[in-house]
């Protein structure tokens, strides 16, 4: 399988260009480790501005068998647009000037304040990817949860029934990555990922009219989100985390349930994108007690990036702490 971020722009690798300065940088990887989803997910340029039409094929030209001397009319494949929106979060960061100016390394003292802002913002946006909803949430953009909610649905394929019924669930998810599967969007005209604007020293006033100077810097992140073919994405919901237990004896049977959201994809590790599957701390504990009673080569270890992984036929699985323990029961 491919090695993660060495065929398509991550938001790790987008950083990486951006700038000449690496601090950055290294603070988005670091904050990537538990919302791996970032890390993982390719990010390319809207084709509208800020939104971004995708066309997918709805049917296929019908063939015919044809007798000599018999003519056959002429047929077309039919094809439907989907327009992906993006939105923007923003944060501002201020620290006292008399206080970075005690600093040894003020531009480390800097970077290390804002590392709450840097946090919140890679928090979000992994919930957003994961629950974004715009008819709740207009300001925001839609995520998978919302694109895969019902059974009934033309996708309700691919929504695997971990059988809980209450509202103590979680979800599983396998995505595949790529520019004609799933993948990220940024506004035309602006990059991927986090901009950091540096505003300097300012003057700032506080509620009694005194001045005092401080240090501000600006945050801003476009993002979005489309599943150009939703074949490529598979969800096990439902899994009720109240009642799981180590060797599968009651409550959800993670590996089975594995395989058959892994069936369910269209083309999994197509050649031109990769598949990752999500699930939560909990989720991967137990994943890998159950594990240990089922036949030893379902889950194994790969070297990715230099790093351990584990893996479910050949796709890596990925902890995402964003995916919450109090899901509705999908139907």
């Amino acid at each position: 399988m491919p090695t993660i971020g060495n065929t398509y722009l991550t938001l790790a690798d987008a950083f990486r260009q951006q700038d000449a300065n690496r601090e950055i940088a290294d603070v988005i990887e670091m904050l990537a480790q538990y919302n791996t989803i970032l890390e993982d997910a390719p990010a390319m340029e809207c084709n509208q501005g800020a939104t971004h039409l995708t066309t997918v094929r709805t049917g296929l030209p019908t063939p015919v068998w044809r007798r000599l001397y018999q003519g056959v009319r002429p047929t077309k494949g039919t094809t439907a647009q989907v327009s992906e929106a993006t939105g923007f979060m923003e944060t501002w960061s201020e620290v006292d000037a008399r206080l970075v100016e005690l600093q040894k390394n003020p531009a480390k003292f800097r970077l290390n304040e804002a590392n709450a802002h840097l946090e919140a913002l890679a928090q979000e946006a992994a919930r957003t990817i994961i629950y974004g909803d715009v008819a709740t949430e207009p300001e925001k953009f839609t995520g998978l949860a919302p694109r895969f909610s019902s059974k009934s649905a033309p996708n309700g394929t691919q929504i695997i029934d971990g059988g809980g019924t209450g509202n103590t669930n979680t979800s599983m998810w396998f995505v595949t990555w790529g520019e004609n599967a799933a993948h990220l969007l940024y506004p035309e005209g602006t990059r991927a990922g986090i901009q950091r604007e540096d505003k300097g020293k300012q003057t700032r006033t506080d509620a009694d009219g005194g001045l005092y100077d401080v240090y501000r810097e600006k945050f801003v992140w476009h993002l979005g989100l489309s599943v150009r073919d939703w074949r490529g994405v598979s969800r096990i919901a439902n899994i009720d985390v109240n009642t799981l237990t180590a060797d599968a004896s009651s409550g959800a049977k993670l590996i089975d349930l594995m395989i058959d959201a892994y069936y369910a994809l269209q083309n999994p590790n197509q050649p031109s994108g990769r598949t990752v599957i999500y699930c939560n701390k909990r989720i991967m504990s137990f994943l890998h007690k159950q594990a240990m009673n089922k036949v030893a080569y379902t889950l194994t270890f790969a070297d990715i990036g230099g790093r351990p992984i584990l893996t479910f036929l050949g796709s890596p699985i990925r902890r995402v702490d964003a995916l919450v323990e109090n899901e509705p029961r999908v139907t």
